[in-house]
């Protein structure tokens, strides 16, 4: 049993690198600007009865926001198999449609959110906007529930999908890639938005959205660097050569991937 006193620091995450502690059955994370913005979507996803979200308690006495503690495992490195696996891919999927119907009808009004996404992507929804590896915990090697909800803010469907799919396929050059799912992108990029049920209008857009999410994040990580964020530093230095290669990979295979992304996987392979 966790002692309910004993601070646990949690691995993961970037902006708030060691200073996310588990306490018993919660979780304490610091505030930030937009932090009120971000417990009014918590607090609207529990009473819809969305279970794949923390819930916010409160504030702690060392001025912390204390959130439920979701049992599991999130994707950090060395990235476990089961998590690379077809199953686990569709279920992040699922995932995010279950979370978009969620809060599709929450109110976005009256509060300050981080930046939102770029026309024509916003306004839509509050959209997570980083649904990476280490945001999506895991029982049992299927998604249950997101965390980290820290860049969430005015987006949309198709916009949480591409972040996604861009993370998950992942979509980069095999060079940049050094586990299963080398060689395997374009088919798990397919088989992730057949989970999802992209409409057939929205994939002929999918892969402009791909091109444009990647810049956003990465202008948003280079701007924390570059404003002394040392999580943030690091890695854009570690990371900086990768994304640039990556971004040349999406020009250079733009009309492969919007083939891929306009075809659905046969049955057989479903």
């Amino acid at each position: 049993m966790t002692d309910p006193l004993h601070e646990v620091q949690l691995e993961g995450g970037i902006a708030n690198r060691g200073r996310v502690v588990r306490i018993g059955d919660t979780v304490r994370r610091p505030i930030r600007p937009t932090s009120r913005a971000t417990h009014a979507l918590l607090q609207h996803l529990g009473r819809v009865g969305f279970d794949g979200a923390p819930r916010f308690l409160g504030i702690d006495a060392q001025g912390r926001e204390v959130l439920s503690y979701i049992p599991g495992a999130a994707v950090i490195p060395p990235y476990p198999a089961w998590a690379l696996t077809d199953a686990a891919l569709v279920s992040v999927a699922m995932l995010l449609r279950r979370y978009h119907e969620a809060v599709v009808d929450f109110d976005l009004s009256g509060y300050a959110w981080p930046q939102p996404a770029p026309e024509p992507y916003s306004g839509e929804l509050i959209s997570h906007n980083d649904p990476n590896l280490d945001n999506v915990v895991f029982q049992e090697g299927r998604a249950v529930a997101f965390i980290d909800f820290d860049l969430a803010s005015s987006g949309s469907r198709l916009w949480d999908v591409a972040a996604a799919v861009r993370l998950w396929a992942p979509l980069r050059d095999d060079m940049d890639i050094s586990d299963a799912r080398k060689g395997h992108v374009l088919e798990r990029f397919r088989r992730m938005i057949d989970a999802y049920g992209l409409a057939q209008t929205e994939r002929l857009s999918l892969v402009a959205a791909i091109q444009k999410n990647h810049d956003w994040l990465y202008s948003i990580i280079r701007s924390a660097a570059d404003d002394g964020n040392a999580g943030f530093a690091d890695y854009w230095e570690q990371a900086a050569s990768r994304i640039a290669r990556t971004r040349h990979w999406y020009q250079d295979n733009y009309h492969l991937l919007v083939e891929a992304a306009i075809t659905p996987l046969p049955r057989s392979r479903l």
